[in-house]
């Protein structure tokens, strides 16, 4: 089992641009899984963890329904922001400036062959690092993501999450709001869910910013503990 994960900070990136990097390592990962296979080549698959931060785009899950957001493509341009039909799960999600975004795209045969687990430890990690704020965030039932005051009709969702898994390698993966302009999210239903609030750190700490480097470096590290991985920081390839 290969529990090394290559770690590359991406910073400001191009949505599709981003897309198109995580599908090349995900192919590479499971080209290899085949090549195992059929030859017994005995080869170690990599594991990698992308952070992110993205201009402001839409992205619609392959479950999602398009009603779900809000305006058209011009309102969308005006906003400068863009919109993609993906082939991860879920609903729509919106990415942005002021949130982590996390791809983490691992061969969970060199972990646990387990996607809910795969998802509960990735919900973990989150509620881990806002735990270290003062918050207490949770899981909501049947919602995928982590959420604040779950069970009462002030409940918001911090981070949202939404994966493609195929023979057990991961693609995609969570957006946690940190410096999130929440205007953005006017613009549609997330995740398809109409009653529920979204928040962000920074609001929630009553902050005009929160250090972006500091919370990715507290997910890195309740990562590395809930997956038992270790974390090799690598220069962006893309």
């Amino acid at each position: 089992m290969n529990k090394k994960v290559a770690l590359q900070d991406l910073g400001h990136k191009d949505y599709k641009e981003t897309w198109d990097y995580q599908e090349t390592l995900f192919k590479d990962i499971v080209d290899t899984k085949i090549r195992n296979r059929r030859e017994a080549a005995g080869l170690e698959t990599p594991n990698h963890f992308l952070f992110v931060e993205h201009p402001h785009v839409y992205t619609l899950g392959k479950s999602g329904d398009m009603g779900n957001l809000l305006v058209d493509e011009k309102a969308l341009e005006a906003k400068g922001a863009t919109f993609y039909k993906i082939n991860r799960g879920g609903d729509i999600t919106y990415h942005g400036p002021g949130q982590i975004v996390g791809y983490p795209i691992l061969d969970l045969d060199n972990f646990f062959t387990d996607i809910h687990k795969y998802l509960r430890f990735l919900e973990e990690m989150v509620i881990l690092t806002l735990a270290e704020y003062g918050l207490k965030a949770e899981r909501s039932e049947g919602e995928t993501g982590v959420w604040l005051d779950v069970g009462t009709p002030f409940a918001r969702k911090i981070c949202a999450m939404g994966v493609r898994a195929s023979r057990w390698v991961t693609m995609h993966g969570f957006a946690l709001n940190v410096n999130a302009d929440l205007g953005y999210f006017d613009l549609m239903i997330p995740c398809g869910i109409r009653d529920k609030a979204v928040t962000s750190l920074n609001v929630e700490l009553g902050q005009k910013e929160v250090n972006v480097e500091e919370v990715k470096a507290k997910l890195l590290k309740h990562f590395s503990t809930l997956f038992e991985a270790e974390l090799v920081r690598e220069k962006a390839g893309v």
